[in-house]
C-alpha cells in the first residue's frame, strides 16, 4: 500500500506541472509570419521569422506585432515594392493583433495534440484597424506552446493601394499564415516590501 502511493507521487506532480503550464503566459520574439498571393503571372510570397508575441492562456489573451521590414521575398524588386509602395513601412513600420481566445479551456491543452481555438480581436495595418476572428490551433508540445493560424486579409481593407499597372498581378485577397512557437514567459519579479 505504501509502495503505490509513493509511486503516484511523481504522477500527481507531473500532472499538476502540465496544468500551470496550459494556464500560464508563453512568449517569443521569433514567431513566425508568411503571407500568399496567387496571381496569373506570378505567385507573391514572403515570410517573416521576427515576429514577437505574448499568449497569456489563463487571462485568454494574446497580442503579436510583425516588424514590416522584416518580411523576405524571393525577388528583391517585389520585396522593395512591398515595403515602399504598398505597405509603405517607413510610415507604418509594423502590424499588430491584439485580442482573446473565444470559450479557451486552459486545461484542455493539457492533453496532447492540437486543439481549434478561435481568436477574436484587433488587426492593425498599414494604420488601418479592424476587427477579426480567425480559426487556430493550440498545442502544448515540449514544455512549450505551438500555435498556428491561416486567415484572408483583403488589401483595400487596410487602405493598400495595388497600381493599376500591376493591379491584375495582384490578388485582392492575399493567405496570411501564422506560426508561434512560444517559450514559457519567466515570472514578474516580486516586489520588494519596505522595511520598517
Amino acid at each position: 500500500m505504501r509502495l503505490s502511493y509513493l509511486l503516484l507521487i511523481p504522477v500527481l506532480l507531473l500532472a499538476a506541472l502540465g496544468q500551470t503550464q496550459a494556464q500560464g503566459r508563453y512568449m517569443t520574439k521569433t514567431g513566425r509570419v508568411s503571407f500568399f498571393s496567387e496571381s496569373l503571372i506570378e505567385n507573391i510570397e514572403a515570410h517573416n521569422q521576427h515576429t514577437a508575441a505574448m499568449l497569456d492562456l489563463a487571462a485568454g489573451q494574446l497580442a503579436f506585432s510583425v516588424p514590416i521590414k522584416e518580411f523576405v521575398f524571393k525577388r528583391t524588386l517585389m520585396q522593395e515594392h512591398f515595403n515602399e509602395n504598398y505597405l509603405e513601412s517607413d510610415k507604418y513600420p509594423k502590424a499588430t493583433f491584439s485580442g482573446k481566445f473565444v470559450g479557451l479551456d486552459p486545461e484542455s491543452l493539457t492533453t496532447p495534440g492540437p486543439h481549434a481555438v478561435q481568436v477574436e480581436g484587433d488587426l492593425s495595418i498599414h494604420g488601418v484597424t479592424r476587427r477579426i476572428q480567425v480559426p487556430g490551433t493550440l498545442e502544448i508540445k515540449n514544455n512549450q506552446l505551438v500555435a498556428a493560424a491561416t486567415f484572408p486579409v483583403a488589401t483595400a481593407d487596410y487602405n493598400i493601394k495595388i497600381p493599376a499597372l500591376v493591379r491584375s498581378q495582384v490578388a485582392k485577397v492575399v493567405s496570411v499564415r501564422v506560426a508561434l512557437t512560444c517559450d514559457p514567459a519567466p515570472a514578474a519579479p516580486a516586489t520588494a516590501r519596505p522595511t520598517n
